[in-house]
């Protein structure tokens, strides 16, 4: 289920660098943790949908890669971005 209009609209605006901005790394890692969460939320009731699993799996692969690439580029934005969305223990 892709995310809701609004609730998309509120993590740019709350992510966003720069007016207009859409698709900074942590606009992006923002989205995909959002539908992170939804997935394994589904996954709480729907166990054995492995279809979903493996797309989840990827949007997992590819949080990581933007992270790896904000924190090569700029460790002060990786640190932000992972104390606003809890990612880190």
């Amino acid at each position: 289920m892709p995310l809701h209009q609004d609730r998309k609209q509120n993590l740019i605006q709350q992510f966003r660098t720069h007016e207009g901005d859409t698709g900074s790394p942590e606009v992006q890692v923002a989205l995909l943790t959002e539908r992170i969460t939804y997935l394994t939320e589904h996954f709480r009731t729907h166990a054995k949908d492995h279809h979903s699993r493996r797309g989840l799996l990827k949007m997992v692969s590819q949080r990581r890669g933007l992270l790896d690439y904000l924190k090569r580029k700029n460790l002060d934005r990786y640190r932000k971005i992972v104390s606003a969305l809890n990612l880190r223990k």
